[in-house]
């Protein structure tokens, strides 16, 4: 801590405001040797005074200790990075509801085509279009599990544990189909262990 330099700095402020030493003095309910020796950097205001300059010359308290107020470019440079943080969580944000939404639509067209084939009985009938069925059936599950895991943020705590230097570096829409590829498979399973017909 410079006192010379504080004391320089609250000449400075007193200056401002057009006072003299002992005006300040009176104000503050002092004497002017102690304005005196603050602004000589001899003694330095106690706490309770601080809170009152402070408020006097409208300055914070680290800026009097400081002895210097705090730069336009420090304050420039702190709103910048306020905003580049906001605009990275939005943007983490935007990421996030895209994916949910396009998981969202699969599960959906999904829901929609197995709805369809269990209604008109048509799987029943065609091997394919059984196969079809069960692919969707798979696909709902797997969309109605991906999405809370996304969510709540643990798909991205799984993915930072099982770092894949080439898995790492797709982005979003494929790691998707990767899922949705991942959700055939497992049907084409659920199919061979379920019932005897071939997958075509």
């Amino acid at each position: 801590m410079d006192q010379q330099k504080i004391g320089r700095f609250l000449k400075e402020l007193r200056k401002a405001k057009n006072l003299t030493q002992e005006q300040l003095a009176e104000r503050l309910n002092i004497s002017g040797r102690t304005v005196s020796r603050w602004e000589t950097g001899n003694n330095m205001p106690d706490i309770s005074l601080l809170v009152e300059l402070a408020e006097f010359y409208d300055v914070s308290i680290p800026e009097i200790i400081d002895g210097e107020r705090k730069s336009e470019t420090m304050e420039k440079e702190v709103k910048e990075v306020a905003e580049k943080m906001s605009d990275y969580a939005g943007t983490e944000k935007e990421t996030l509801i895209k994916n949910i939404r396009n998981l969202s639509l699969m599960g959906v067209c999904a829901l929609a085509v197995y709805f369809l084939l269990d209604v008109t009985g048509a799987a029943l009938q065609n091997a394919i279009l059984e196969s079809i069925y069960l692919y969707c059936q798979t696909l709902i599950y797997v969309t109605t599990l991906l999405i809370p895991l996304y969510t709540t943020g643990l798909l991205g705590k799984f993915e930072q544990r099982k770092k894949n230097k080439r898995f790492d570096c797709m982005s979003g829409p494929v790691r998707i189909i990767i899922c949705v590829i991942g959700a055939f498979a497992v049907a084409a399973v659920v199919q061979i262990l379920l019932s005897n017909i071939p997958i075509l």
